[in-house]
């Protein structure tokens, strides 16, 4: 499969940016999909998982609250709602998939099969 992520931008902190992600490719039910982010100088880090059928989701702390994934299997796409915008999310942002995955807590790097382009999303104070 393959993913293209969008949607990235700058806002200024207190905005709202919407992320999008199409997969390519078939079975795009089967996968669960997760959002990572990576600042200059710093690790890829998890920010949102969803899994195939979208009824569960999960979030790091430093997100809960302000973010929100979700997913249309009809338009093989998912999505990243982000709220309340801080200068510590700015970053690229990155779709993952990962195949048959049973989402039960934050993904790992290492369980994605399928990384898409990331989208630059910069927050400006």
């Amino acid at each position: 499969v393959q993913l293209q992520a969008s949607g990235g931008g700058l806002v200024q902190t207190g905005g709202s940016l919407r992320l999008s992600c199409a997969a390519s490719g078939r079975f795009f039910s089967n996968y669960a999909m997760g959002w990572f982010r990576q600042a200059p100088g710093k690790e890829r880090e998890f920010v949102a998982a969803i899994d195939k059928s979208g009824s569960r989701t999960y979030y790091p702390d430093s997100v809960k609250g302000r973010f929100t994934i979700s997913r249309d299997n009809a338009k093989n796409t998912v999505y990243l709602q982000m709220n309340s915008l801080k200068p510590e999310d700015t970053a690229v942002y990155y779709c993952a998939a990962a195949w048959n995955l049973v989402v039960t807590g934050p993904l790992s790097r290492g369980a994605m099969n399928y990384w898409g382009k990331g989208t630059q999303v910069t927050v400006s104070s």
